[in-house]
């Protein structure tokens, strides 16, 4: 006898039973805040800002009033007044007041900042941008009253927030100078986590303004502290790759963007920035003579966004300088929207060096006014003029005839008695060796452990001279057991 499966039904949970399962998650961090500040563990910080994109897509304007009612001794309270005002509420209905809310009336500096914190998520998913900028100019305030080092993860993330809703009504430059004087005060204070993130705000600032020797400057009078957060790291790679690509200095670019993918999470959460850094990866990948992998194109995360560069990849590999053309006039708005499209122009000479050395590979001799022809050039002189620069750089191995006007190919050497295999094996040895330095760094160990360790070792010295003073003193009598039955 067959028994059909017993098909579950999700219960649809109701707004209070939400609400009250946020103030809970809320209640908890709390908590954890509290650890963090009284044995300066930084991870229980990090723990609580990881939980906040699960909680920005539950609560609501009610459960951020009943979170004030219940982290602050009473609504008279100035952080208080301050979320409530712009939450608009005067009156909030709670059944069963927490008891924090009659605790002492200091408040931890922590919880302060996390609820200002909150209220910015808040206010940004709104999309009140007036009102979020006027919120971040007097919660800014408050955060820059603390000076405490278990603040420095909450703080760089209110930072964020901050720059991010200027940067929405075109408010970047007018920050700057504040940016800079708070990542002086970061330096000074060795606020690793705010100096981090204030580092890849002005550099995301610099960038989105065009400023790219400022941009270009900041880093190089700056140190980028190697123990920040992971993500704040690989923004930070990101931006210096796009610096790097339009200084032309290829290799460091391709370099830090692939530091910059191999260190963002490989989640659907970080899907666009993972797109972003694809994109400006390949563009430079071409730009350097390189086939990127096809395999990438296949990716379910990159399949939809990349199809216009696997358009532009084909035609770069094959030198094909009509296919060029035309996927830059039908994806020119594609490439602008992704800032590649001034890098993506300079692909027409690696284009024609490419029909050049495919040409060179298929014939022994041909003339210039077919190469002219196949490359679409305006004339034999300029046909001859590419050429000849393709045989300087290397490109090709051959020569010109100028007065027969053709280009012989030179018998193609086996690639295994040059150089050419050392110097990749070379590259990829110090890839895996930077690799394996970045795991070690990226290792977290608990804090003040070696103190504890250090503390065994004496107790145990002691106990040692305990004994040997025992023995000395003749306290221990040596066991000569019982041997009458022997």
């Amino acid at each position: 006898m067959d028994i059909d499966p017993v098909e579950t039904i999700p219960i649809e949970q109701s707004s209070e039973e939400v609400a009250s399962l946020v103030l809970n998650d809320i209640q908890q961090n709390f908590g954890f805040l509290e650890k963090a500040a009284s044995n300066f563990e930084p991870r229980f910080s990090m723990r609580v800002l990881r939980g906040i994109g699960s909680l920005r897509r539950r609560f609501d304007a009610d459960i951020l009033a009943s979170v004030v009612d219940a982290a602050y001794p009473s609504r008279d309270h100035p952080s208080a007044a301050l979320v409530l005002n712009y939450l608009s509420k005067s009156t909030v209905d709670i059944s069963e007041p927490s008891a924090t809310s009659t605790a002492d009336a200091v408040v931890l500096p922590e919880i302060d900042v996390y609820i200002l914190l909150l209220m910015q998520v808040y206010l940004l998913d709104q999309g009140d941008l007036v009102k979020l900028n006027a919120f971040n100019d007097e919660a800014i305030d408050v955060l820059r009253s603390y000076n405490r080092r278990t603040l420095d993860a909450l703080a760089a993330k209110m930072w964020f927030y901050y720059s991010r809703g200027k940067e929405l009504t075109n408010l970047q430059i007018e920050i700057r100078p504040l940016l800079h004087e708070v990542l002086r005060t970061a330096t000074l204070r060795h606020d690793t986590e705010t100096r981090a993130m204030l580092i890849t705000l002005l550099l995301r600032n610099y960038l989105n303004t065009q400023a790219i020797s400022q941009a270009n400057q900041l880093v190089l009078k700056t140190q980028f502290p190697e123990s920040a957060a992971t993500s704040v790291v690989a923004r930070y790679l990101y931006y210096v790759g796009r610096i790097k690509a339009i200084q032309l200095d290829y290799s460091s670019a391709n370099e830090s963007l692939i530091g910059a993918i191999r260190k963002a999470p490989q989640t659907a959460y970080a899907a666009g920035f993972l797109q972003a850094a694809q994109k400006l990866k390949i563009t430079i990948e071409l730009l350097m003579g390189d086939i990127p992998d096809r395999t990438l194109f296949g990716d379910a995360i990159y399949k939809n966004s990349l199809k216009p560069y696997m358009d532009l990849v084909q035609a770069v590999r094959v030198g094909n300088m009509p296919e060029f053309s035309e996927t830059i006039s039908k994806y020119g708005a594609v490439f602008k929207k992704d800032g590649t499209y001034m890098l993506i122009l300079r692909l027409r000479q690696n284009v024609i060096k490419t029909g050049i050395r495919m040409m060179s590979l298929s014939y022994s001799k041909i003339s210039l006014k077919d190469i002219c022809i196949r490359l679409h050039l305006d004339s034999e002189e300029s046909a001859e003029y590419i050429v000849a620069k393709a045989i300087r750089d290397g490109v090709i191995e051959a020569t010109i005839d100028h007065e027969k006007g053709f280009m012989q190919s030179k018998e193609i050497l086996d690639i295994y008695a040059t150089q050419e295999p050392s110097l990749m094996f070379h590259d990829r040895i110090k890839f895996c060796i930077s690799l394996h330095n970045e795991s070690v760094k990226a290792m977290r160990y608990p804090m003040n452990q070696h103190r504890q360790d250090l503390k065994n070792v004496e107790e145990a010295r002691e106990r040692e001279k305990e004994l040997a003073s025992e023995i000395q003193d003749g306290d221990i009598e040596d066991d000569e057991g019982d041997y009458d039955g022997l």
